[in-house]
């Protein structure tokens, strides 16, 4: 379905953070850096204490007296009554509450901007795209790993099919999240609200699977929960084939002693390899085609350090969405875009439960 959108024209965005827990701080950094295009409207949190952490004097764009909201229903009414004017709810809640908010969110008129993952069960993810589809907004899934510099070489290469065939790729996320991450709230760890490794910590990764290499065939994975008292699992091992006949694996776990050790994606073809390793895909460790192309020499300062595991894409995929918004471009991640590394999240859960080959898609 293609729809169009009135763009918003000659004035700020107005947009509302809902959920201002450990993520929520990467989007009040970037709405301070992009206050002259995106003003925050209002915040909203079930628990009022959060919004005493959220990070007013690093922020001096944000008003200390944005309006509070304890209930998302609260501040729809709020919309509705027109006391309040947003444009965007940015959804940085438990994963598990992504879909309903999305639907409701739509509901009142207002694009959404999800966090990853945009549902933990695969029917609310299509309810949510069907919802803003019906009120004629924008939704977009939270998708910062792509605007990475390391990744937008390799993507580069892809493209231009530097590699020749593509044989095998590689994903590693070997990251440390104590029991103490998963006791600080109680919906973390459930099946319901968070989902494990792959649903969650490893979410951005999965989506480097389709988004680089292309459209997926099948997979098969096994689970675990080997460490951590938690209903999902904390480590999980995935393999892949797609459809152009390539091969791959995906090797995740929350268990890496005593810190985040790497997260990574190695790609292997007849024309070329390339390894992108760090923490979190931040350092170029191997750059190797037949060919030479101008780009070659920038790999040097594609590396970078970074503050923690998120990155520094926000910055960039906001840029996309408020250019969206004011209908100067495309989205680079809607909703049908978030859908595809949902699917095969939900994929290899289905293989895992199952002991069984699992392929895409799940629906036609």
């Amino acid at each position: 379905m293609w729809l169009s959108y009135p763009a918003i024209q000659g004035r700020t965005i107005h947009a509302a953070v809902v959920g201002c827990g450990r993520i929520s701080r990467n989007h009040f950094k970037v709405l301070d850096r992009l206050a002259d295009r995106m003003h925050l409207a209002a915040v909203c949190d079930v628990s009022s204490s959060r919004f005493d952490g959220i990070p007013w004097g690093e922020c001096p764009s944000l008003d200390r007296e944005t309006p509070r909201f304890t209930s998302l229903q609260e501040m729809l009414a709020s919309v509705k009554r027109s006391d309040l004017a947003i444009d965007l709810a940015i959804l940085a809640s438990p994963s598990g509450l992504h879909a309903a908010q999305t639907v409701a969110c739509a509901g009142a008129g207002l694009h959404v901007m999800t966090e990853k993952p945009m549902a933990t069960r695969w029917q609310d993810a299509l309810d949510a795209v069907k919802a803003c589809d019906e009120a004629g907004v924008r939704l977009f899934v939270v998708k910062q790993n792509r605007f990475n510099a390391t990744l937008q070489l390799l993507k580069r290469a892809l493209d231009e099919r530097r590699f020749g065939r593509i044989f095998m790729v590689n994903v590693n996320v070997f990251w440390q999240r104590p029991q103490s991450y998963y006791d600080t709230d109680r919906w973390r760890g459930t099946w319901e609200l968070d989902g494990g490794a792959f649903m969650n910590q490893a979410s951005h990764y999965v989506d480097l699977l389709d988004w680089l290499i292309g459209p997926i065939e099948s997979v098969q994975a096994m689970t675990g929960t080997l460490g951590r008292n938690i209903e999902v699992e904390d480590s999980g091992v995935l393999n892949v084939r797609w459809r152009s006949g390539a091969m791959g694996s995906m090797n995740v776990t929350m268990l890496t002693f005593p810190r985040n050790l790497e997260g990574s994606i190695t790609v292997l073809g007849e024309k070329g390899s390339v390894r992108i390793g760090g923490v979190a895909v931040n350092e170029i460790q191997h750059w190797e085609f037949a060919d030479d192309r101008d780009y070659d020499a920038s790999v040097r300062d594609a590396s970078y350090e970074i503050p923690n595991v998120y990155g520094l894409g926000h910055l960039p995929y906001y840029e996309n969405v408020i250019d969206v918004l004011q209908g100067r471009t495309e989205p680079l991640t809607d909703g049908r875009e978030g859908l595809k590394s949902l699917e095969l999240i939900i994929a290899a859960y289905l293989s895992a439960r199952d002991g069984r080959t699992v392929s895409l898609p799940l629906h036609y």
